[in-house]
């Protein structure tokens, strides 16, 4: 599968930008606020149908714009398929796949994967298990979409159970009764939520420790943890015994919401003891497993996304990278570097195809190597 060209209009920074990729290596080149990581974000939404980065939709809107239209055309094997996301002021975000309506985005996720590396993922290691739990559920959700579905629906009784809590306190007016809907549905789709997550864990882990291993050249041992209050046989009683202080707190405490999900390096945790070069090659490691699950489950290869990713790697952990670039590791790749000539001297081996972008405010031009 590969994204042959792409349209869009008030995206972002981008009033106007069309572009055609070749199937192999693509590089986006320019100064840093050109749009490079915007291109890339309207690249993941045409998969997701979100960003990558914003949290709305509206978000994403050229500043004086109303909203925002991306078009693409993918290619898988025979056949051609034309995706068109757009969203307008006052009204309700349209998905389109060769021309007809998508009635649910969350059924579209997975038809046309990706992967996105981008300097922000250090925020995995940095930051709590919230971005954890996040990058797991997003690539379950591009293999499962019964786990998608299961996601959304517990968000959604999550949601209106923290709002009842929050009624509850100001009204100072309980009715256990009214709770119990959203109980049910908390504890039935959190429960299959959490099996499922350690299912993958188990299968993620391997492949995460081959990766870190040819990275570091074997010197450390990485692993994955993953613990949920809903995995243990009397989750249901301690979800319950924590009403008292869900009351008092206003929002729900037992769930797999809260979910932990450990990165280690010997034992020890990576965000504590880690190096820079281990937390980054333990990145790195993280998206090629992911890449490969994505392979096995759906049979063809990913679009790699790769931002910035020379900026932040030293030349050892680039020339791996890239080495599987030569050797075909990878499908369709889209690299984004603000230093042309340093791309020019990581790829000049590459005999694949490639074509180098460059990105000024507003345009786009096919460079000649």
């Amino acid at each position: 599968m590969y994204l042959e060209k792409i349209a869009v209009i008030d995206f972002k920074n981008h009033k106007f930008l069309e572009a055609e990729f070749c199937k192999d290596i693509n590089c986006l080149v320019g100064l840093n606020g050109c749009g490079k990581t915007n291109l890339l974000d309207a690249i993941f939404y045409l998969s997701f149908a979100r960003s990558a980065f914003n949290q709305t939709d509206f978000q994403n809107v050229r500043h004086e714009a109303s909203g925002f239209s991306i078009s693409g055309i993918f290619h898988h094997g025979d056949h051609r398929s034309e995706v068109r996301v757009s969203v307008q002021s006052g009204r309700r975000k349209v998905l389109k796949v060769d021309r007809k309506k998508q009635s649910r985005a969350s059924r579209h996720v997975g038809k046309f994967p990706v992967i996105l590396v981008a300097p922000g993922d250090i925020s995995l290691i940095a930051e709590g298990n919230e971005v954890r739990r996040k990058m797991i559920d997003m690539l379950l959700s591009q293999t499962d979409p019964l786990y998608l579905e299961r996601l959304m629906s517990y968000s959604r009784a999550l949601k209106q159970r923290n709002q009842l809590l929050k009624h509850f306190a100001e009204s100072r007016d309980f009715d256990p009764d009214q709770l119990e809907p959203y109980d049910r549905i908390l504890l039935q789709t959190g429960r299959q939520i959490a099996l499922k997550r350690a299912s993958f864990i188990t299968g993620y882990e391997p492949l995460l420790r081959k990766h870190f291993s040819w990275i570091s050249h074997g010197r450390e041992k990485v692993s994955l943890g993953y613990r949920s209050t809903f995995l243990g046989e009397g989750y249901e009683q301690i979800f319950r015994e924590a009403l008292d202080k869900d009351l008092v707190l206003q929002r729900t405490t037992v769930g797999v919401h809260r979910d932990a999900v450990d990165f280690e390096m010997n034992g020890y945790l990576l965000k504590q003891y880690g190096s820079q070069g281990q937390q980054k090659s333990f990145i790195i490691a993280l998206k090629l497993a992911q890449f490969d699950i994505l392979l096995e489950e759906k049979g063809f290869k990913p679009i790699l996304l790769l931002d910035d990713i020379f900026d932040k790697l030293d030349d050892e952990r680039i020339g791996k990278l890239v080495d599987l670039i030569e050797k075909h590791k990878f499908g369709q790749v889209f690299i984004t570097d603000a230093r042309p000539e340093r791309t020019w001297h990581f790829l000049r081996n590459v005999v694949s195809g490639l074509k180098v972008f460059q990105l000024t405010e507003g345009t786009i031009e096919e460079l000649n190597h």
